[in-house]
Formats: structure tokens, sequence, C-alpha cells
């Protein structure tokens, strides 16, 4: 059998919420193009995404752990791709849709800078004193819209409008943008602020206790992290037991979101996507039990492990690399490859702050150490 786009679609209007984004009701892209007869709207934006060459570069970029600790600890590509798996269950339990909610999750990190938080912190910094700021969700948008050249037609992925408003909406604890001055965004897009927050905690809870910078005493101080732990068998060995006790607390916080979320929709009376849109709050999250609990676990992260000695020198370290490649660049501007189609007009310190975010960690430092400075 042979699925066809239309075939798709109708899938869609039979399945969907009405308050999700249809693929065929969308409202389109910046540079019409022909449809495809194959794939829905979404569908063909997430498959741009992942072939971008922006998409490859994220697996260079730290997440938390820089790549030699070791080969199992996340990177920003594995990141990504665990929020996507978050973003399409939460999706489908909620009659959204998974498409959309996928290709926002893979593309929510194409702007973020090496070396983690400290990267974006530091280059930020440097914006400023050009009377600007760096967000890495802004910077998302700016990749997907400027900085990849694919097309003969027109430069960007020429993403739909609801991918790039996902994207310039996107809010966590570390994701404030600046530039948001319009309607709630969508549930889909609602539903990867909170996958990220889930993926980002669980995950880095996993590789904090494989680093050893995290024990298993500390966390057991943490309401959340008890809860989780409850009905986990303790005959088990160390590793077994922790990686089943993050799995039943991603479970619990994925439960919560869903549960809580659909009581809002009908307490709330949400029955179309303009309802979504009307919003003064967002209408996906969690319960106000586990949002408390979820607020003492993001401190004690924050405490004991972003600030702890073996990510906070590293990250440090990154830093002072973007600052000095930062300076060199804007004296030797010419050392920097622009494609043809680059806009020339635009003030030298956005073209350097772009080739920066662009780097991987690896390359950041190849070029520090090779320059000397």
């Amino acid at each position: 059998m042979l699925l066809v786009r239309e075939q798709l679609e109708e899938r869609e209007r039979v399945l969907l919420a009405p308050y999700a984004v249809s693929s065929a009701l969308s409202e389109g892209r910046h540079h019409p193009e022909p449809p495809d007869p194959y794939r829905t709207t979404f569908q063909r934006d997430r498959d741009r995404v992942i072939h971008s060459k922006a998409f490859r570069r994220s697996k260079g970029k730290t997440q938390v752990f820089v790549a030699h600790y070791g080969d199992h600890y996340r990177s920003r590509m594995i990141h990504s791709m665990e929020v996507a798996q978050v973003s399409r269950g939460i999706a489908r339990t909620l009659g959204l849709n998974e498409d959309l909610a996928e290709t926002i999750a893979i593309a929510h990190d194409l702007g973020h800078t090496p070396f983690a938080h400290a990267g974006q912190d530091a280059l930020n910094a440097i914006m400023e004193q050009h009377g600007s700021h760096f967000e890495h969700n802004e910077q998302s948008l700016r990749v997907v819209e400027k900085l990849e050249y694919c097309y003969a037609d027109f430069v960007g992925l020429n993403l739909t409008y609801e991918v790039r408003d996902g994207l310039i909406k996107h809010r966590t604890t570390y994701d404030n943008p600046q530039l948001i001055d319009h309607p709630m965004s969508s549930l889909e897009a609602q539903v990867v602020n909170l996958a990220d927050e889930i993926a980002y905690q669980n995950h880095d809870i996993d590789d904090g206790l494989r680093s050893c910078i995290l024990k298993v005493e500390q966390l057991d101080q943490l309401p959340l992290w008890r809860k989780a732990q409850e009905g986990i068998r303790t005959d088990l060995g160390e590793d077994v037991w922790i990686a089943m006790t993050v799995t039943a607390l991603v479970k619990l916080m994925i439960h919560d979101v869903v549960q809580m979320t659909n009581e809002r929709l009908k307490t709330l009376s949400i029955n179309s996507l303009s309802d979504v849109y009307k919003a003064r709050d967002p209408l996906v999250s969690f319960s106000p039990e586990v949002s408390e609990m979820n607020e003492a676990l993001k401190t004690f992260l924050y405490t004991y492990f972003y600030r702890s000695p073996g990510v906070f020198e590293y990250n440090e370290r990154g830093a002072q690399v973007i600052e000095a490649l930062f300076d060199h660049f804007m004296t030797h501007f010419e050392e920097i490859p622009l494609d043809p189609r680059a806009n020339p007009e635009e003030p030298r310190h956005v073209l350097v702050k772009d080739y920066i975010a662009g780097m991987t960690d690896a390359f950041a430092l190849k070029i520090y150490k090779r320059l000397k400075i």
C-alpha cells in the first residue's frame, strides 16, 4: 500500500485533537513551494533539519561533558534526539501533531554555541559590548532562515511558519529569547519546552552519576528522586538500578505533564487552535506538586553538577577560547569563509558571531591552538 500526502493529511484530520496544528492548514513558507507528493509539510521540515550542516555539527557540541570524558555522555545532537523522542510521546498522547513537535525539538538547539551555556554567556557578553545580545533560540531561527545554504531559489531551509514560531518561542530555565512580542505558541511547541527540561534533567542525572560527580546519596535528598525509586527492585546491580530509576523518573514526569495538561485543556475549555493562541499562560505544564519538586531538582543540578569543578573549569576555558577567537576574527575578518550569498551589509560583529556560534568544541579549540592566541 502506498500512502500519499493527502492520505496522511486525512489521517491527521481524523486522529488529531481540534486544538492541534494540522499539516494541511499550515500557514506555509516564506518562499512558496509545490507540496511534496508523499510527505506532509512538517515531515518535510523535519527532513530538512536532519540533513542540515548545523544539525550534523551538533554532534560535536558540548551538552555538559566534552567528548574526551567518554563515549557515553550526551552531545548536543543526542540531547536534541532525546527531546524529540519525549516530545513525540507527549504529543501523541495528547492528540497533537507529532511531526511538528519532533521538528521543533530537533531544531531547537541548532544555534547553540560550543562549550554549552558558558559559551552562550560568553558570546552574549561580547555582543552586549556591540549594543546587541546573543540567545541561542534566536540564533537557531537565524540558522534556518539565513545561514544554511542548500537551495538554489532561496537562502535558509524555508521552514514553515509553525516550526519557526516554535523555535523563537522556545522557553526553559536556560532559554529566554528576547524577541517574543506575539501570542502564545502552539501546544506542540509548548510540549517541546517541557520535553527539553525532562530530557536534560534526566540525562544530566545519568551523566552526573556516570562521571561520579554526583552521588546517589546526594540525590536521595530530593523528593522527586525518592518518588521515582518507588517500586524499583533493590537487589539489582548499581548500574541497572540507576538506569531503571532514571527511566522511572522520566515516566513520572511525562505522565504528570500529560495528565495535568489534559485537565487544563478541559478546565479552560480549549477547543480549537485559536483558543490555544489566545491563552494568557502556557497550557502544557507539570502539576503544582511535581513542579515544586522539579524546581528542587533544577537547583540541585545547578549547585552540585553544572558548577562542579569538573564541568565548570572546562566551560570557563571554553568561554576564554570564544573571547579570544572573537577578538582575532574581528581583526582578521578576511579569514572567515563566507558563502557568496551571505549578506555583506551585515555588521562585522554579527558575521563573526555567526561563525563562532556554528563551531564545534573541537574546531574552536583547534583554531585557538593554531593561532596561538
